[in-house]
């Protein structure tokens, strides 16, 4: 069995000394991004991971980084496996934290990790009070650098970014300019931020319609649901007007635009025909329904990865990273007709 490889591999293949690669896995020294990446991008392509236990005994530091989360869903997953890759392509090992309780106990436990040593940053997806935080490298009193993203909020509903609902008014625009005039929103659970975003921007963007002299014919027949139930979205189409077809139903998720479809059935609309209706969340039976289910994907992984970007960038006293990539992907299917050809297109 070969040995694995070693810095001075990493070293030999990047063209560097092994000091610069020593910088570049600890984020220590004064290398360029553009060094540092180039280093990390041959690493990883050698296979090499540091050895955190002789790199701690040398240089006191420990190579670990904490993420601090509630209960860890399957979206939640996905996000950590994000930030788990960032972690571990700028040298450090993730370990993950599931905090349940109140704010106050978790900014405790943020403390707690915090005053332990054993970390160099810890990243909190959840809530914390502001005393739990620190700056740049910890600029508080040498203290363990804590960085809190609003990713989730205390029941871990989703916030920020994840949160963001630019995709319905990329849904109404587009609806509107294929010559939809009638819309209804079916909302999801108002105490979800994620819920009241996507009512919002979704009144937004049909007040704009309607104010353009062009398309001035444009109205909301209303908003309806209030829940995440399928069968409440499919009872809400009952309270649409018989004359309301051609229609387009913008759905919370998929589950509620499946509700959606099934309630068009029982009053003998077609989709797309009478109806038009869009998801979100892309889960796998949107895309096997009949129709397929037009919605918006959403990047938790990315999520997680730009989330792990700035802490490192915190524990190496950098300048914070810009946005990251898009996160929310408008995929096209048929229950929408053919309006973008099958294309996908990025939402932010």
């Amino acid at each position: 069995m070969p040995n694995p490889p070693t810095s001075r591999d990493v070293a030999r293949a990047a063209g560097v000394s092994q000091t610069t690669v020593s910088y570049a896995l600890t984020g220590r020294g004064t290398i360029s991004a553009t060094t540092r990446e180039h280093v990390l991008r041959v690493a990883d392509s050698l296979g090499y991971r540091p050895n955190l236990a002789a790199r701690s005994m040398r240089t006191r530091r420990s190579g670990r980084l904490a993420v601090v989360t509630g209960a860890t869903l399957d979206n939640q997953l996905r996000l950590l496996a994000g930030a788990g890759e960032v972690a571990e392509a700028a040298g450090f090992a993730m370990e993950t934290h599931t905090v349940d309780g109140t704010v106050e106990q978790r900014t405790a436990r943020v403390r707690d990790l915090a005053a332990s040593r054993q970390y160099e940053g810890i990243l909190t997806l959840v809530p914390v009070r502001p005393e739990a935080l620190t700056g740049p490298a910890g600029e508080r009193d040498g203290a363990t650098p804590v960085v809190a993203e609003a990713t989730f909020d205390e029941q871990m509903r989703t916030l920020g970014d994840l949160a963001d609902a630019s995709a319905v008014a990329a849904f109404v625009e587009t609806l509107v300019a294929a010559g939809y005039r009638r819309f209804v929103h079916v909302g999801g659970d108002q105490q979800y931020a994620s819920a009241r975003a996507r009512r919002d921007v979704y009144l937004a963007a049909v007040a704009r319609a309607a104010a353009d002299p062009a398309t001035a014919d444009v109205v909301s027949l209303g908003v309806l649901g209030g829940s995440w139930s399928g069968d409440v979205a499919r009872r809400a189409v009952a309270e649409i007007p018989a004359d309301a077809p051609p229609l387009a139903v913008i759905a919370a998720n998929d589950y509620l635009a499946a509700g959606v479809v099934r309630g068009a059935a029982e009053r003998g609309w077609s989709v797309p025909g009478d109806l038009v209706v869009t998801g979100w969340d892309n889960f796998e039976m949107g895309a096997l329904m009949m129709p397929s289910l037009t919605t918006v994907d959403v990047d938790f992984p990315e999520a997680g990865r730009t989330a792990m970007r700035r802490l490192v960038a915190t524990v190496r006293g950098e300048p914070r990273p810009g946005p990251g990539a898009p996160i929310h992907r408008v995929v096209w299917r048929e229950s929408t007709g053919d309006l973008a050809g099958g294309a996908s297109t990025d939402a932010r």
